[in-house]
């Protein structure tokens, strides 16, 4: 259970990042608003439908943040709930991992994280939660790519020896560009890990993932990742990974794959597999299931 006090600090950073967001943003989105509505949203990882929204019989594409670290600036559509579900596996590591994505607004999407089931050093358990959001200042145009801004925090609900018992801040800026039928995820941004006596140490995260149709609805990606040093106990890590992708149907994709510590305290190979699937759209939900009018 939470402590009154870190909730409403929670509260409060998400409240003034979210107002500060949309007070800077407000014009630029505003400007580009005609130009998206007439153009269909960008896939962003292969495992994403590349078929025209209008082809489409719901006009729903899943929009996949997996299996990468990078997260894709592109965004769920308006109104989408989509989950994003997936084990990993090494020695001495396990974890199931979750993350529940919904389009609130047509440039800013809700994120909810959490490992159900998290196995490190012989400690089994919850791990920490995430909350936050992702807002998308633009979306590419001719050589612009998409631009968004990522933030999340981290909540101790952590089974002990698993979390860092205090909460923590991170803040990203999200690239993505397509090239034909390439494509591309930059990331970047700093990590405020919270200590449980108090204070914070600081590390940072940088991306570089790449994506490709294979043939039909299989897909490859490649990337290479990794944090800097945190402090003393924590070196800096970087690991390289490669997955492969199915589109199932637009809304479903499946992933699987392995990733390779280059170096820092993470097991040398680590396989992972899971999915991402687009739910339902919330907002249009009373309109598909109203019964026809005589």
């Amino acid at each position: 259970m939470l402590k009154p006090s870190v909730r409403r600090d929670c509260t409060y950073c998400l409240v003034a990042l979210l107002w500060l967001l949309a007070q800077t943003s407000r014009v630029a989105a505003q400007t580009q608003e005609q130009s998206e509505q007439s153009q269909p949203q960008a896939p962003a990882k292969p495992g994403n439908s590349q078929q025209d929204e209008d082809q489409i019989p719901d006009g729903i594409t899943a929009v996949p943040n997996r299996p990468t670290f990078a997260s894709t600036a592109e965004m769920v559509r308006l109104g989408v709930l989509e989950i994003e579900y997936g084990f990993e596996a090494a020695g001495g590591h396990q974890n199931m991992n979750g993350l529940l994505k919904f389009g609130l607004f047509k440039n800013l999407e809700l994120w909810m994280a959490n490992n159900p089931f998290e196995r490190d050093a012989g400690s089994a358990g919850l791990s920490d939660s995430g909350v936050g959001f992702k807002y998308k200042v633009f979306r590419q145009k001719g050589a612009r790519p998409t631009f968004s801004v990522f933030y999340i925090a981290t909540l101790p609900t952590a089974t002990q020896g698993l979390g860092t018992g205090a909460v923590g801040h991170s803040v990203q800026l999200l690239l993505s560009k397509d090239f034909g039928a390439h494509h591309i995820d930059l990331n970047a941004g700093v990590q405020f890990v919270g200590r449980g006596a108090g204070g914070f140490d600081r590390d940072y995260f940088s991306a570089f993932s790449y994506s490709h149709p294979i043939a039909g609805k299989w897909g490859w990606t490649g990337e290479l990742s990794g944090f800097s040093r945190r402090n003393a106990a924590t070196p800096a890590t970087m690991v390289v990974l490669g997955a492969g992708t199915y589109n199932l149907s637009s809304r479903l994709v499946l992933d699987g794959g392995v990733y390779i510590a280059v170096y820092g305290n993470l097991p040398r190979v680590t396989g992972f597999a899971g999915f991402t699937y687009s739910i339902a759209d919330l907002y249009h939900w009373g309109a598909k299931h109203k019964p026809a009018e005589n």
